[in-house]
């Protein structure tokens, strides 16, 4: 499996977690790892991997920081992040 540049908080783990239980049940989300199998769009497809036709994503959040010329942060705001858990998706074929 890829790794992901995970950089998130327990709060947003466990956001992703319940999200997991709820679609995919108890025993997928002992496999959860958001370093390991849970994606966007984008890093799966860089991976090699597709987003399975009519799956939805699994919603996150993150804060965006806005920094000055001078690297002090002017501006945070929340973003929301769409991620893939790795039974969604497939091998790209050549």
């Amino acid at each position: 499996m890829p790794k992901t540049n995970y950089k998130g908080s327990a709060a947003t783990r466990e956001m992703v977690e319940e999200q997991i239980i709820l679609r995919f049940g108890e025993d997928e989300a002992v496999n959860y790892d958001p370093y390991k199998n849970v994606m966007t769009f984008n890093q799966w497809r860089r991976s090699g991997f597709k987003v399975k036709r009519g799956e939805k994503s699994l919603r996150s959040v993150t804060f965006v920081e806005v920094k000055d010329d001078d690297g002090e942060v002017v501006r945070k705001y929340k973003k929301t992040v769409h991620l893939f858990c790795w039974l969604q998706v497939e091998p790209i074929k050549a």
